[in-house]
This record gives structure tokens, C-alpha cells and sequence, in this order.
């Protein structure tokens, strides 16, 4: 089932055109990898289906996605800065993801609901701190877990792994992958080398967007997008050799 349908969709800041005339679609079952050179639109792609920007063009969505009037979409964005004085804890952080704006929903049972999804991705200890006081990969399981706390049926992740170290990045693709059992996911990274392993499709995105059927990398995947990276494997690598982008 197709969720989302982007249909000669551009996006300009200014006098640049950051996306051209892209046409994509997101399926149930997806788990998309979605990568680029810096400044070639990945996350301006993410904002826009998120309608956090304004675009030419057309994005749809299926209904099943819609709750309220609105898609039920779950958005880690990248991670920067936080207020590390900043006085909430890291339970109110989750719950403040079933929260929408003018509505009062799940009573009591919101701080029930928050305590089950930190306890799955292994926080459950640290729901009293002050969320500022936590480690970068603490922060990133706790911004997941306020993304998926309602369930949504798309998580869209921005570069979920930066300020990880390399354990949590291993337990945090293993809970995407769970996850991908029962929404579709679509994750932008710039280690092409580990998500290769994860993700089920690429979609290269440099002002333009190419979706491949396949997560293998090749050579000329990463030249049609003019992406200067070379990879360096050992033993036996599998590989796809993909159509030229027309």
C-alpha cells in the first residue's frame, strides 16, 4: 500500500532550488535509507513531507495514515543542541509525544503508556532525570521513544545515530528493525556503510531524488549523485549494478 505519494514536489529557499521536480512514494512496508551529499536536500525532503516547509507540487497520503485530519507521522529530527537546563524529564518528553495542541488525552494512563516504550528501548531507569543530564545515545532513545509513543504508521528519523557510540548505533538499528514490523520507516544517514545492512531500499537525494530497489551500494550509485566517498570492504561483497538514472 502506498502511504505517501509525492508528485513533481520542489522546494526553494530563496532564489535555490534545494529539490527538483521529485516524484517518490513511501510504501507500508518500507524501510528507506536515504542518502546524499551535505546540502543536497535530505533533510529539506523530510521537512516537506512532514509539511514543515513550503513546496511546489503535490504530497498525498493514504488514509489509513490519517488520525484527526492529519497524518500520523513519528519524527526524530537531527540531533544538536539541548538546553541542558532545560526542567523537564526525560517520562515528560515522551508523554509530551501524545500530547497535541487544545486536546487532553489519556489521562493517567499517558505516564503508563510513556513508562511501557522507555522500558523496550531499555531507558526505563533514567525516566526521573532532567532530560539534559543524559548521555548523547540516552537522548536519542528517548527522543525515539517520544516519536513512536502514539504509534504512528511512518517514523521518519534524521540521522538517528549521530552522537552514539557504536553499541547503541547496533541496538538502535536492531530496535528500527522491530519497529518496521508494524510502520514504515524512512531514515536518513550518512554512514553508507552500516546502513546498507539495515534499511531494505535507497534513495539518493542531491536536488534530485532516485529511488533504487535494492540497499547495496555500487560505484555508480554513489557518482550519479556526485558523492565523493569511497568504500573499502573486506571478503566477499555482493553487489548490484543499477540502472543509469534517466
Amino acid at each position: 500500500m502506498k502511504y505517501v505519494s509525492i508528485s513533481d514536489m520542489s522546494v526553494s529557499y530563496e532564489d535555490k532550488e534545494v529539490l527538483s521536480h521529485v516524484n517518490l512514494t513511501i510504501e507500508s512496508d518500507d524501510f528507506l535509507g536515504v542518502i546524499g551529499p551535505n546540502g543536497g536536500g535530505k533533510t529539506t525532503l523530510m521537512k516537506a513531507i512532514l509539511g514543515l516547509i513550503p513546496f511546489t507540487g503535490d504530497i498525498s497520503f493514504a488514509q489509513e495514515l490519517i488520525s484527526d485530519g492529519k497524518p500520523k507521522i513519528g519524527y526524530l529530527p537531527q540531533l544538536t543542541e539541548f538546553d541542558k537546563l532545560f526542567p523537564v524529564s526525560v517520562i515528560d518528553v515522551v508523554v509530551s509525544g501524545l500530547q497535541e495542541p487544545g486536546v487532553f488525552r489519556f489521562g493517567k494512563n499517558k505516564y503508563k503508556i510513556a513508562g511501557e516504550i522507555l522500558k523496550k528501548v531499555g531507558i526505563a531507569h533514567i525516566a526521573s532525570k532532567p532530560i539534559g543530564s543524559i548521555s548523547g545515545g540516552e537522548m536519542q532513545r528517548a527522543l525515539l521513544c517520544r516519536a513512536i509513543v502514539s504509534e504512528p504508521k511512518l517514523l521518519i528519523l534524521d540521522e538517528p545515530a549521530n552522537f552514539v557510540d557504536n553499541k547503541f548505533e547496533k541496538e538502535l538499528y536492531e530496535i528500527l528493525q522491530e519497529l518496521n514490523q508494524r510502520m514504515a520507516i524512512v531514515m536518513v544517514s550518512h554512514d553508507i556503510g552500516t546502513i546498507t545492512s539495515v534499511v531494505k531500499n535507497i534513495v539518493c537525494v542531491n536536488k534530485y531524488v532516485h529511488r533504487h530497489s535494492s540497499n547495496l551500494i555500487t560505484a555508480e550509485q554513489l557518482e550519479n549523485y556526485n558523492c565523493p566517498i569511497q568504500i573499502v570492504a573486506h571478503g566477499h561483497i555482493p553487489h548490484t549494478v543499477l540502472k543509469e538514472h534517466n
